[in-house]
């Protein structure tokens, strides 16, 4: 059972999070955050058997909504993900230990998690599944060489999908076309920022993690599959080195030969001893 909170409102766009609370008023809480290319996705799509192995180690598990491009924009995006924290730092509505914050997040989400560690109010610790860190790399600018295998979407679908004003949740079903057309034509950047990275690229350096990550930033676990064809497994190996180089805490966990949502099959023998890691990471920071 959870309880939905609307942490934040803007205009008439609510932004909601769903509390999964465990017994106890001390207990730590995981802020969790939804994959989907920053283009779909909702509050729900955290596995239910996730939640259940989190709370069943004691953690609270808050899953939340933020607005979501191209309707809104990344500075928008990284608000929300501020303002949730803050939230969940100050509200009366529940009780945890406050001094006990961890954020977890896939793909999008995990660059979101990632984000997190370049703010005010920081987690005590953050765990990134196939995340990255920076927005300025091919990788991200070019069309994807694995998305144009694929079926091409016509620009005039991707636009039709996107919606008057600004919303904060969205099935996959509804917007992965736009997220396709944005791989396949290199247009990712575009549909998220509308900032050139050519001309203003000091404004987009903001906006990668990577190049901001300094000795504050919080402890952080990295997984991510070898084989993943959306975000290169090179985008958290570089993360690491990063977080190497001023001495931050950290551990890097490869799935050999694992694809992009890797942790979606619990069942794996290599996922469930990826989650103990996380698991570990988790009690060793948090």
């Amino acid at each position: 059972m959870s309880t939905t909170y609307v942490y934040k409102k803007v205009n008439d766009c609510e932004i909601k999070g769903d509390l999964y609370a465990v017994k106890g008023e001390h207990a730590p809480l995981i802020v969790y955050i939804h994959g989907g290319g920053l283009v779909w996705g909702t509050k729900n799509d955290i596995l239910k058997e996730q939640i259940l192995l989190y709370n069943e180690a004691g953690y609270n598990v808050f899953s939340i909504n933020y607005r979501l491009a191209p309707e809104a924009k990344l500075p928008e995006i990284i608000e929300d993900i501020e303002d949730a924290l803050h939230w969940v730092k100050h509200q009366t509505a529940f009780h945890f230990d406050r001094s006990r914050i961890g954020v977890i997040g896939g793909s999008a989400g995990a660059y979101l998690a990632l984000t997190t560690g370049t703010l005010r109010e920081k987690p005590n610790v953050i765990v990134s599944f196939y995340g990255y860190g920076d927005i300025l790399r091919d990788w991200y600018l070019q069309p994807s060489p694995h998305y144009v295998k694929t079926t091409m979407v016509p620009e005039a679908l991707a636009k039709q999908l996107v919606q008057p004003s600004q919303i904060s949740e969205a099935p996959i079903e509804k917007r992965y076309a736009i997220y396709l057309y944005c791989r396949q034509q290199g247009k990712w950047l575009d549909y998220v920022t509308n900032v050139n990275p050519v001309t203003e690229k000091e404004t987009l350096l903001k906006y990668c993690p990577i190049h901001k990550i300094d000795e504050t930033f919080p402890p952080t676990l990295l997984l991510h599959g070898d084989s993943d064809e959306d975000v290169p497994y090179e985008e958290s190996v570089r993360f690491a080195q990063a977080l190497e180089k001023v001495n931050v805490p950290h551990n890097l966990i490869t799935i050999k030969n694992g694809k992009h949502v890797f942790d979606q099959n619990m069942g794996q023998s290599r996922v469930k001893e990826a989650y103990e890691d996380v698991l570990h990471f988790l009690k060793q920071y948090v």
